[in-house]
């Protein structure tokens, strides 16, 4: 198992809904995930508004991906890009650090996870 932000084995982020690039339940990644999904993220209306504003809909199902629809409270696998993009309109949802895949901290600071803890 890879390492979190922590430095310790990563944790399962979420399995209802089943979250995570390899639909697993964890953030990891990999070779075919350009987006870096190495956030667990706990979803806020805010941000989920945000979200929907920048054209990625992640509150609306999708039933032909298996695509539950987000709602606030939920935990989900962030595009690590995404994340620093909300964190910089100051609209970042809260992370579980023992969920948040290293390779986050190549696009972000430590620091800045900790001040968004779950």
């Amino acid at each position: 198992m890879p390492s979190n932000v922590l430095g310790t084995p990563l944790k399962g982020c979420c399995n209802d809904p089943m979250t995570g690039f390899y639909r697993d339940g964890y953030c990891r990644t990999g070779p075919d995930d350009k987006g870096l999904h190495t956030v667990c993220a706990v979803m806020t209306e805010e941000f989920l508004h945000f979200s929907r504003s920048r054209g990625n809909d992640l509150s609306t199902p999708v039933p032909e991906f298996d695509f539950p629809g987000l709602q606030s409270g939920d935990k989900w696998c962030l595009c690590i890009s995404r994340w620093a993009e909300a964190l910089k309109a100051g609209k970042a949802p809260p992370v579980v650090l023992e969920s948040c895949h290293i390779h986050a901290l190549e696009f972000v600071s430590l620091e800045a996870l900790k001040a968004h803890a779950a």
